[in-house]
C-alpha cells in the first residue's frame, strides 16, 4: 500500500525511494539531487537521520 503523501510523523523518519513523491520531497528538503539521495541511502540505509549526517559529512 503506497504511503499517503500528506502524512508526516513516523513517515518522515525513513526515506522511501519507491515513491516518486517521497523522492521529490526528500531531495527538496535535503537540497540534493536524486542521485545524491540514492547514493546516501545505499551507503547508510533509509534512516533520515543517518542520511542527513552522511550528506553533511560528504559536503
Amino acid at each position: 500500500m503506497p504511503d499517503d503523501p500528506h502524512k508526516t510523523g513516523a513517515d518522515r523518519k525513513f526515506i522511501s525511494l519507491e515513491q516518486p513523491h517521497e523522492v521529490r520531497s526528500w531531495t527538496e528538503s535535503l537540497g540534493v539531487t536524486e542521485q545524491q539521495l540514492r547514493a546516501a541511502v545505499a551507503a547508510v540505509g533509509n534512516s533520515a537521520d543517518k542520511v542527513r549526517e552522511y550528506l553533511r559529512r560528504a559536503s
